[in-house]
């Protein structure tokens, strides 16, 4: 067996794994070197870890958009960024228009549902016509066709919304309801966060719960399983990768709002690098593994959040959390080295074999 394992043995591999053992090996002793220099305390820790439980929300919410399209088409939606975009680009008009008009501030809570019920119906649509307009007419072509179609219809969304919004950026108002902090005990949790993160939760239970618990889930699972066999069981494929498309596209808008309220400011490049960040989310997870978004999303912003100080600050490198998308990256890297298919991607793979 031995033998046989040294036949398959290439100086690729040998290489891969050189470079997954640095990475690993860095990770051990930037960690081990921060903490035992003491420089930060464990309410900094909680604050860092509470920042990357938000941001990671975010990250899973859109790769649910991206594991979704997957499981079903065995595409990469890389135009799903825009989708991403396309909401709440188009909401903060609204939400400027409340806050000029007193209706913000005197009715937050409704405000804040009107603009994320009008993000959530732009992405939506957005998604919905990509998939009637770019990826239906191409659904029996070769992959490389549909996944260079992506790209392009990513370019040409992009350009689009500059060309309706204009080319710079818009900044969401302050609520007075959600500035602040509350603290408990010693530890400070800003109220955005609280928002971004039990929003989050909430609207990825209510997806799990549509994907496994009701008869549009099952349908799902079905087509993902086999499109031919599904139709012969009277199932409407299209139906069903329409309402694909939709849920994720609702997702992805809230996800935007939720994204706005950590970073209220847009634009029509907004969508790149968090589109990415939860591309790599939905990888590192598993991808087509609807668990596996969610938690590759969560395990992202964590890394992200308290990876550039925990691996890089004992290594005495000057401001590490510039290097933050850097460590987000080379992570999965490391997981890809190790576990090729993902956190909880065995399952999928295996179903798949």
């Amino acid at each position: 067996m031995l033998q046989a394992w040294r036949q398959r043995l290439t100086l690729a591999d040998v290489l891969v794994w050189v470079i997954g053992l640095s990475i690993g090996t860095i990770v051990v002793v930037g960690s081990a070197a921060t903490l035992s220099l003491g420089k930060y305390t464990w309410l900094n820790w909680l604050d860092l870890a509470i920042k990357g439980l938000a941001l990671g929300g975010v990250y899973a919410l859109i790769a649910l958009g991206y594991t979704l399209v997957y499981g079903i088409l065995r595409m990469i939606n890389f135009a799903h960024s825009e989708v991403f975009m396309s909401g709440p680009f188009t909401a903060v008009f609204l939400a400027n228009a409340l806050a000029r008009s007193g209706f913000l501030d005197q009715y937050p809570i409704p405000s804040l549902l009107m603009i994320s019920a009008l993000s959530m119906a732009v992405s939506t649509t957005v998604a919905v016509l990509l998939e009637r307009i770019a990826y239906r007419p191409l659904r029996n072509a070769p992959r490389l066709v549909p996944l260079i179609t992506a790209i392009g219809a990513s370019f040409f969304l992009q350009y689009t919304f500059r060309g309706l919004y204009g080319s710079g950026v818009q900044a969401y108002p302050s609520i007075a309801l959600l500035e602040g902090a509350w603290m408990l005990g010693e530890v400070r949790i800003f109220k955005t966060q609280v928002v971004v993160i039990l929003s989050a939760v909430l609207l990825m239970l209510a997806l799990y719960t549509i994907v496994q618990r009701t008869k549009i889930g099952k349908a799902m699972r079905a087509v993902s399983e086999d499109k031919e066999v599904a139709a012969l069981m009277g199932i409407d494929v299209d139906r069903v990768i329409v309402f694909t498309f939709a849920l994720g596209g609702a997702s992805a808008g809230l996800a935007g709002i939720l994204y706005a309220l950590l970073f209220p400011v847009v634009n029509f490049f907004m969508g790149f690098i968090p589109g990415l960040k939860a591309f790599t989310a939905a990888v590192l997870g598993g991808i087509g593994n609807v668990p596996g978004a969610m938690l590759g999303g969560m395990v992202l912003g964590l890394i992200e959040s308290i990876g550039p100080n925990l691996f890089l600050d004992g290594l005495g490198i000057p401001n590490p959390n510039q290097l933050k998308d850097m460590i987000a990256f080379t992570f999965l890297v490391f997981i890809l080295i190790f576990r090729p298919t993902g956190i909880l991607g065995e399952r999928l793979a295996t179903a798949k074999a």
